[in-house]
């Protein structure tokens, strides 16, 4: 096992701190980074092992199936979406306990003198180039169904190379907030049109944790333990000495740079896709029944879902919203 497959930290005892530690296996979504950092955070100062958790970080990757691996056993915890209403139509028994992002940071990119500035001026684009992913099920059917004019021909497959956006001045590209937007402004010296799906109505929750129905049952005590040590350490992340969390994001992931995870942390701030609607009054990780109806309703009007699911078993919201961590916010 190497250091950039997975982080296991074993820190030393704390004042007071019981001997023995719950083992907790949490895998991500992808190769380290700032998106991740809360995380890092708690293992790294201490959050994890105070609330007596012993956590190892399994990232993921293109070949890493930690969402499998949750439903398998073999992981406790998993870095999702709200996927979780997916399970629920298949019978698997995975669910939602806390969402870390209040907005998903899918974005459009655009070149600043195309002129297109919200979703519904892209219908001007010469063409929309995305993951299928997105294609089928994410936001494009929804784009489709809230504003007219859209079609499938305007598709073109993402293949996570900028040069077919970069040649094109009406192309739209998607991207991720706190990526993209970076990597195309170091290539051509001018950052893109950002337009943020979440602020013009897509509305999942992003960076979910998610785990299994067993153990919600079995051990609620470690979920809550897990979930509020994971929300002391997004505030810490976002607005303390993260020095040592990024340490451990360079050590897993040695392509992160520092400018990368500086970036991304002002712009989950600027944006706040950590920290806004109910985050802001009930603490980060908050989720709401009214906020799980809304999106599930907007993707079966969509075509998406199929109307019917009970998504009450898609999640849980008895970990949530209590405020854990609050008073560590400071002021951006």
């Amino acid at each position: 096992m190497t250091l950039a497959a997975t982080t296991t930290l074993v820190l030393g005892s704390l004042t007071g701190l019981a001997a023995a530690q719950d083992k907790v296996t949490f895998g991500t979504n992808w190769l380290a980074q700032a998106e991740h950092g809360g995380y890092y955070q708690a293992v790294a100062d201490g959050t994890y092992a105070k609330y007596g958790l012993d956590v190892t970080i399994r990232q993921g990757g293109p070949q890493a199936p930690n969402g499998q691996l949750l439903i398998a056993g073999q992981i406790d915890f998993y870095m999702g979406g709200m996927s979780t209403i997916d399970d629920v139509k298949q019978g698997i028994p995975g669910i939602t306990v806390a969402a870390i992002f209040q907005k998903d940071p899918q974005v459009l990119l655009a070149h600043p003198e195309a002129g297109f500035t919200d979703v519904a001026s892209l219908v001007g684009a010469s063409k929309l180039i995305m993951g299928k992913d997105s294609f089928f099920a994410g936001y494009w059917p929804w784009m489709k169904a809230k504003f007219p004019g859209f079609k499938d021909e305007m598709y073109e497959p993402y293949t996570f190379n900028p040069a077919p956006f970069i040649a094109d001045p009406k192309a739209v590209q998607q991207g991720y907030l706190t990526s993209e937007p970076y990597e195309i402004g170091k290539q051509t010296g001018t950052e893109p049109q950002v337009i943020l799906l979440a602020d013009a109505g897509y509305a999942p929750y992003s960076t979910t944790i998610e785990t299994r129905q067993d153990i919600v049952e079995k051990t609620p005590d470690l979920v809550q333990r897990f979930v509020d040590a994971t929300e002391i350490g997004w505030y810490n992340y976002l607005y303390g000495d993260n020095k040592a969390a990024n340490d451990l994001i360079k050590t897993d992931n040695p392509e992160m740079t520092d400018g990368q995870i500086e970036y991304s942390i002002a712009k989950l701030k600027e944006y706040g896709i950590v920290v806004s609607g109910d985050a802001e009054t009930k603490g980060i990780g908050c989720m709401t029944d009214a906020r799980w109806k809304e999106f599930y309703d907007s993707m079966v009007e969509a075509g998406v879902y199929e109307a019917g699911i009970d998504i009450s078993k898609a999640y849980t919201t008895q970990f949530v919203c209590k405020g854990v961590g609050m008073d560590l916010a400071v002021a951006k």
